[in-house]
């Protein structure tokens, strides 16, 4: 199998492990259920920057970049620094985070926030809601035309808006008849993990233009943002060029200045 598949093969399993925990009617007790949602789309559409600054401990292909970090520490640090919207990992086995990550930053900030994970059943776009999350990440590699479409409708139903993830010309048909608020590039082959910035501009040339599209993975260069930028996209999603350093958010507020130049 590769990476890809491994990782939903133990989604699979770790799905039923949480529903044994927590029903979806116990979800649909929580607080955050009748929440207000914050506009990612609106908010990056807004936004100067749009840096989707994101929180996670390790990756199947770097393994661990920051065991120790914490959300209290960074996530706050983030939107001082001038991040648009916040991603958190809250796969456990392959990016060390845990729902409970996004459940605390909900508390502590009120940019936008993605829950970055690989949704392949309804009941995470429950769980999403309940944790306080925003948006949620739909992965095309990972899910069918048709779950794509139902998840995207749930989503609405529940308030959430929907980045879903196209890596190459073979799921531009995710995009035809789904109501998704966000496109992403993802610029990693899940399959291996291996990066290419240029996919984003291949892609970029090939997606309706009223589309908000958010170049993913691999950006580390403030001149690279400029040039995605110039070419239409108006997110950018980056998470392991600021973990890697003690103090994520200093290392996106110095980011940022040299965007700014």
């Amino acid at each position: 199998m590769n990476i890809l598949e491994h990782i939903i093969a133990n989604k699979k399993k770790e799905i039923e492990r949480h529903q044994e925990a927590f029903s979806i009617e116990r979800l649909l007790e929580t607080e955050q259920i009748n929440r207000h949602t914050i506009s990612m789309r609106k908010t990056l559409q807004e936004s100067e920057t749009g840096i989707i600054a994101e929180f996670k401990r390790k990756s199947p292909s770097k393994g661990w970049i920051h065991p120790n970090a914490q959300i209290k520490d960074t996530i706050p640090a983030y939107e001082k620094a001038g991040a648009s919207a916040s991603s958190i990992l809250t796969d456990e086995m392959f990016f060390g985070g845990t729902p409970g990550d996004l459940c605390q930053a909900r508390k502590m900030v009120n940019m936008p926030l993605l829950r970055k994970e690989f949704i392949i059943d309804e009941y995470q776009i429950y769980q999403a809601k309940a944790m306080g999350a925003d948006a949620i990440l739909l992965i095309a590699a990972a899910i069918s035309t048709q779950e794509c479409n139902r998840f995207v409708q749930l989503a609405h139903q529940l308030g959430l808006e929907v980045l879903l993830e196209l890596h190459d010309e073979a799921e531009l048909c995710y995009i035809e008849n789904s109501d998704t608020d966000m496109v992403g590039i993802n610029n990693r082959d899940l399959t291996s993990f291996e990066t290419d910035i240029n996919r984003s501009f291949e892609m970029i040339k090939k997606l309706p233009p009223q589309k908000l599209c958010i170049s993913e993975s691999g950006i580390s260069d403030p001149k690279t943002v400029k040039e995605l930028k110039a070419v239409g996209f108006r997110g950018f999603l980056m998470g392991e060029n600021f973990m890697k350093h003690e103090l994520p958010g200093c290392a996106l507020s110095a980011f940022i200045k040299q965007l700014k130049i």
